[in-house]
């Protein structure tokens, strides 16, 4: 055979054998979870805004109730949320997320059906909201723990920022599609779109064919069951508690885990606040016509569609940690822009400001979201991100209450500026540590490479 024919019939081969990469929206299981947690979050945000809605124009609520029922949602976090890191780790996860989809979807339902009926109170608002805060708790656990087996490593962060992506859009559209169907119809009819956006989402985990190995969790929940029948029970608590202080452990050894959750506290605390006085802010200092409030701050979130998708290109040009460091330092600033706003040009300030916050938190959550799934051990993973969730959750309500006491001591502008520069200094956190120091996230913990080579090795999505 000639040479050449030899060279070209061996790179002919070797070009065809070479698998052709193409984008995940090509792969069925990732489009699945896609449109399905899309749907789902757009249905939420339709609710964060149709719930307080229903509860001031069917129940005359009182500001400070209103204020309970955003509360009610995010107090699942602090209650349950260590516990349901662990339980998540000892469970396959597609079931658990989609028992959350349609015990969310029974919950919501219920408030139209009572409001129709005529039987609708307040405490049924604030149960519907706290336990569909809870089947949020372990929805979001097994759904942060779900993603790595459908994805390969390598895939995670383009995964991650597709998914917060549509998530920053869905978040953008929700307020004004819940302001349509309250004007066309009434405002429990949100609530029964996002009733309908859980079964969307259940309908596609239910399609998905990837099936995630459970070894692990079926070692876990052998050593909390194994002994005589009559300790069982005590051997399950026990288990629980070690397996949530192993979480907890791993977090706070880790320099890397324990900064990011630290800076994610302290920057939820401090962005928190300004939300909830930025209405209040808008309205009686800056005049603003209540009608407008709605489209200054969806044009504020608007931002994060741009970090969603620019999170992987800086990742790749500057370094994992270099763009983490580097979206927060530059971007948390220009909230100090906020408070400056008046009529007129200034009110662009608010757009302005909102946007490239918002822009910085969600890139640096993309990074972060595929950083901790490639880092944390797979039977560890769930409760890693509920020990971290459990702070930078927990800090949501305490941000609000804070925020609501400055307003009323100090006034909504101080209030504002107080909130704006936390914020901004938020982001120096993360020069404590390791991460300033590198240009990429690792991979694994130190002194786990051999570990996770075996992991990688054998890791087989069936």
């Amino acid at each position: 055979m000639n040479p050449a024919t030899s060279t070209a019939t061996s790179t002919a081969t070797s070009t065809a054998e070479r698998p052709v990469r193409r984008g995940l929206l090509h792969q069925r299981d990732f489009r699945l979870i896609w449109i399905g947690q899309t749907t789902s979050r757009l249905g939420s945000t339709i609710s964060s805004v149709a719930l307080p809605l229903v509860a001031v124009s069917v129940l005359d609520a009182s500001p400070l109730l209103v204020g309970a029922l955003a509360a009610a949602s995010w107090l699942p976090w602090l209650l349950v949320g260590l516990p349901a890191g662990a339980w998540v780790d000892r469970l396959p996860r597609r079931p658990v997320m989609l028992a959350c989809d349609l015990v969310s979807s029974a919950l919501l339902l219920s408030v139209p059906v009572a409001a129709w009926c005529g039987a609708l109170t307040l405490a049924h608002l604030l149960t519907v909201a706290f336990l569909t805060g809870v089947a949020s708790v372990f929805f979001q656990t097994a759904y942060q723990a779900y993603l790595p087996s459908l994805l390969a490593r390598e895939d995670l962060a383009e995964g991650n920022a597709k998914l917060l992506g549509t998530d920053s859009a869905a978040t953008v559209a929700g307020p004004g599609l819940a302001g349509l169907i309250t004007q066309a119809s009434a405002a429990a009819m949100g609530l029964l779109a996002d009733a309908a956006s859980f079964l969307v989402s259940a309908a596609c985990l239910l399609g998905i064919r990837a099936r995630e190995s459970g070894d692990e969790r079926r070692k876990a929940g052998a050593r909390g069951t194994a002994g005589p029948p009559g300790t069982a029970r005590r051997r399950r608590t026990i288990g629980l508690r070690r397996e949530i202080g192993e979480g907890l452990r791993f977090v706070g050894r880790d320099p890397y885990l324990r900064v990011l959750t630290v800076a994610g506290a302290v920057s939820n605390l401090a962005l928190t606040g300004q939300q909830t006085i930025l209405v209040v802010f808008l309205v009686r200092v800056v005049h603003v016509a209540p009608g407008a409030v709605g489209y200054l701050v969806a044009a504020g979130s608007a931002g994060g569609m741009l970090g969603a998708f620019a999170a992987t290109r800086l990742s790749r040009h500057f370094g994992t940690a270099r763009a983490l460091v580097l979206c927060q330092l530059c971007t948390a600033p220009f909230a100090l822009l906020t408070p400056l706003a008046a009529q007129g040009w200034r009110l662009s300030l608010v757009v302005l400001g909102g946007s490239v916050v918002t822009a910085g938190v969600v890139a640096g959550n993309v990074i972060r979201g595929g950083f901790r799934q490639a880092y944390v051990p797979s039977h560890l993973l769930g409760r890693a991100v509920v020990s971290m969730q459990f702070l930078n959750f927990g800090a949501i309500p305490a941000g609000a209450l804070a925020a609501g006491a400055l307003g009323d001591t100090l006034g909504a502008g101080p209030t504002m500026w107080l909130t704006a520069g936390g914020v901004a200094l938020a982001g120096l956190l993360l020069l404590i540590g390791p991460l300033h120091r590198q240009t990429d996230l690792p991979t694994c913990p130190a002194g786990r490479d051999d570990e996770y080579a075996l992991e990688r090795r054998y890791h087989v999505i069936k």
